[in-house]
């Protein structure tokens, strides 16, 4: 069973589709969220859940104080699950916190060639099978959405290569949890011009 784990919608269950997904593990969700607190990553921030499955991720951002959560799934029946869990966490928030949640059923790339930023926090959950060719085009076109603080979570199985980073973003650190990777990225600020004093 998939749950949010802390804010409004605590320990609220989540629907998870029947196949085609494969959900991040509480303990996974958990050092994420930790990790995203301790830096201040998530509370008012525009969030996109890309490959959102049952959109655990996204809506987790949202429990806890994300603005706004886009959550990109191209397979129809995840997607239909994806809205039915961002209405029950809507539920859970009364309008107290008026958090928006859409659901966009679209490929990712497709999705992300015509989206708009900026973006502060970024889920890529693809599943393991998706070559890193196509892992690294989602990256190229991601970048140039993000705000300077950006912060990019990448869940990858074990034995995959580490993403190749496009300009814009710069790798920070790798944590393994068995089978389960995940690569942390920020955006990269470029070096600006000192003004004159």
């Amino acid at each position: 069973m998939t749950r949010i784990i802390a804010g409004f919608a605590g320990s609220l269950s989540l629907q998870v589709p029947r196949s085609g997904t494969r959900p991040t593990s509480d303990r996974v969700r958990e050092a994420i969220f930790s990790a995203l607190e301790a830096r201040d990553a998530i509370d008012g921030a525009r969030v996109l859940d890309l490959y959102a499955g049952s959109g655990a991720l996204g809506l987790e951002a949202a429990s806890r104080g994300a603005a706004e959560v886009v959550l990109v799934e191209r397979a129809k029946p995840a997607a239909e699950i994806c809205r039915r869990n961002a209405a029950a966490v809507s539920r859970a928030d009364g309008g107290v916190h008026a958090v928006r949640v859409s659901v966009v059923s679209r490929a990712v790339a497709a999705y992300l060639e015509g989206a708009a930023g900026p973006v502060d926090l970024a889920f890529i959950d693809p599943p393991y099978d998706l070559s890193e060719t196509a892992l690294a085009h989602d990256l190229e076109l991601l970048a140039p959405l993000l705000s300077d603080d950006a912060v990019v979570v990448v869940e990858r199985s074990s034995r995959s290569p580490e993403p190749a980073w496009p300009a814009g973003l710069v790798a920070e650190r790798r944590r393994d949890y068995g089978e389960t990777t995940l690569w942390w990225a920020a955006a990269d600020q470029p070096v600006r011009p000192s003004q004159p004093e």
